[in-house]
């Protein structure tokens, strides 16, 4: 049946998003092409930060060195009011739980040049740039896609699966008429990238500057790049706002015209949304397509992020006739949740931040001065899926990447696989029979040496833990029993390969 396709998958757009989508997808053996209607990489940024679960799934591409040269870790962050006042200060920049640092910011143009690479270095994936997806729609056995080259001539692509991560003003989301649910209230800001030089700034990388004469936020990023955000007010202008002498007007000096050079001034709304659908037949929506959160803990392209991490591998199995269809549809039910967890903390920490009313503005100051960790973020679980969440709440929950003694991190060591890790005792009571078949299976990556397993066995509490290839935790036992019972739900283990 491939040989009716032109690729596996087809992606629809080429931000950070579809790139790695394609990379993963490339580097598991998938055939994919990639569309994109703009010629070259956006030249301004739009994230700036993502976290270590992000960079954990880069680190899986394979060119981690040249990541960590365009990224800073972000070592220190607070919230203040009007009086300059330090409300809390969050813990950032730690060495953390994912083999990485916590928060790490970056210029986005940099990040997808280094995308694009990956990319091109994969024989089996085609990125097309200046070419516009005019229809994409389902057939009894996959996608097709409708699509306009540079020249102007048009054709059709078919594939088994297609991947919407064509941004906020999704035209795949709007051809299947799929809306989106609405989180808080639209809030209008102007964002401001540029270089900053022989000025100090602010001190910290980050900076919720809870102002109720004017909200705003404040980033540093590599080099002398930095971003502040504002809150458009009452009676502005918007022309003089994103002027130079708009902007040390509104920064308090901070930015002064004659020291910061900007690249881009943009009137942005804030806005929290997650759309009601992700899975229309082989259609599935990722990224900003998906769902949008204001920018308070900078989730938008880690969020966009996981959603091709999770979708990515259970592509694979179903292409290789190692699952069903129906594993598929556990992509939305365990990201749109997630997605949604981080979506409501943002729009709750914009509610202390855009604060205009001097009075909530001292009512929030009291919330937080009585409980600071009020406002710091909280890493959610997976929704229902294939892991065993529904009886143990530590599946469905991400897992630790150790650094083992030589130094090496273990997502290198295993590669982009399912990781059963036991303790010996546990492993020896299994039938020879499983053990066997688990031992033959390249999908699986069966880790018994206490130093490889201490990490991931302390993290989960159990005799034995079985992580995904998105490094989500499948499920921890307790006892031999359980370990072969959750053995038996690994994909390659519950059924044959068939032939495709």
């Amino acid at each position: 049946m491939r040989e009716i396709f032109d690729a596996d998958v087809i992606v629809v757009g080429a931000g950070p998003v579809g790139t790695v989508a394609l990379g993963l997808m490339g580097r598991a053996g998938l055939r994919a092409i990639g569309i994109d209607k703009d010629q070259q990489i956006w030249p301004t940024a739009r994230a700036v930060h993502f976290d270590g679960e992000t960079f954990r799934t880069l680190q899986s591409l394979g060119v981690t060195d040249e990541f960590r040269k365009v990224t800073i870790p972000m070592a220190s962050m607070h919230m203040e009011n009007e009086a300059r006042e330090i409300l809390l200060r969050l813990p950032t920049g730690q060495f953390g739980s994912q083999g990485w640092h916590d928060d790490l910011n970056f210029h986005q143009p940099d990040i997808e040049a280094l995308l694009r690479d990956v990319v091109d270095g994969l024989p089996n994936v085609d990125l097309r740039v200046g070419v516009e997806a005019l229809a994409v729609r389902n057939t009894d056995i996959g996608v097709e896609v409708d699509i306009r080259d540079a020249d102007g001539s048009e054709t059709t692509l078919r594939a088994r699966w297609a991947i919407a991560a064509d941004g906020a003003r999704s035209a795949v989301r709007q051809s299947f008429g799929i809306e989106a649910d609405r989180f808080g209230e639209d809030r209008q800001w102007v964002v401001v990238d540029g270089h900053l030089v022989d000025s100090p700034g602010y001190e910290d990388d980050m900076i919720f500057l809870g102002h109720h004469t004017r909200p705003a936020l404040w980033v540093r990023l590599p080099g002398s790049r930095v971003r502040m955000e504002f809150m458009v007010m009452p009676g502005d202008d918007p022309e003089e706002i994103v002027t130079p002498e708009g902007i040390e007007r509104i920064s308090h000096g901070v930015l002064p015209a004659d020291r910061f050079t900007p690249d881009r001034q943009v009137l942005y709304t804030f806005r929290g949304r997650i759309a009601r659908q992700w899975r229309i037949g082989n259609v599935f929506l990722a990224g900003d397509a998906a769902h949008l959160a204001p920018p308070m803990f900078g989730q938008g392209l880690c969020a966009g992020i996981r959603d091709v991490a999770n979708l990515s591998w259970k592509l694979d199995l179903v292409a290789r006739g190692l699952a069903d269809d129906g594993l598929l549809d556990t992509y939305e039910t365990e990201r749109k949740p997630h997605a949604r967890a981080w979506v409501e903390q943002a729009v709750q920490a914009a509610l202390y931040v855009q604060t205009t009313d001097p009075a909530v503005a001292a009512e929030r100051d009291a919330v937080i001065r009585a409980n600071p960790a009020s406002l710091a973020p909280v890493s959610p679980r997976l929704g229902p899926g294939i892991h065993t969440g529904d009886v143990d709440e530590r599946a469905g929950a991400l897992s630790v990447q150790p650094i083992l003694e030589d130094g090496t991190r273990l997502d290198d060591l295993v590669g982009r696989r399912f990781v059963v890790a036991a303790a010996r005792e546990a492993y020896d009571a299994l039938d020879p029979d499983l053990r066997s078949r688990l031992e033959d299976d390249r999908d699986v990556a069966v880790l018994l040496d206490e130093s490889q397993t201490r990490g991931l066995l302390e993290a989960s509490g159990g005799l034995g833990v079985v992580v995904r290839p998105d490094r989500y935790v499948l499920g921890v036992a307790d006892s031999a029993a359980e370990l072969a019972a959750l053995i038996q739900r690994l994909p390659s283990q519950s059924r044959p390969a068939v032939a495709v």
